[in-house]
């Protein structure tokens, strides 16, 4: 029913920028959260940053602080991930996840995801 796609990533130099897209369709809810998840091979997926649709409340990881924002475009079909001043530790695979009512803060607990995109940053 609720499909996410996500893309946008590529390879990029220390210091460049990418900006990633998620749409979310096949959905009715009020109130969604949209989040930014990475992870490395052997790691857990965290939660990079996210989105509350209902008020335009944004969170973010601590190291991703200043450097990314998210944000969600006027249609609000489609989320974005701007990723500025890129870092060799933000070499990750990247994935759109949703999940209705509040952001949740557990990774668990967000329901639909995208398929996942590699972003790698060279020094």
């Amino acid at each position: 029913q609720v499909h996410v796609a996500d893309s946008g990533g590529d390879s990029v130099q220390a210091g460049g920028s990418l900006r990633l897209s998620c749409t979310a369709s096949g959905f009715t809810y009020w109130s969604y959260c949209m989040g930014w998840f990475r992870q490395v091979p052997g790691k857990g997926r965290d939660r990079v940053a996210a989105l509350y649709a209902g008020a335009g409340s944004t969170y973010y990881d601590d190291p991703v602080k200043g450097r990314f924002t998210i944000s969600q475009d006027n249609a609000k079909n489609t989320v974005y991930l701007q990723m500025n001043n890129l870092e060799p530790e933000d070499t990750a695979m990247y994935y759109c996840a949703m999940v209705s009512g509040l952001c949740a803060r557990r990774t668990e607990e967000f329901t639909y995801w995208g398929q996942g995109t590699q972003v790698t940053v060279s020094s």
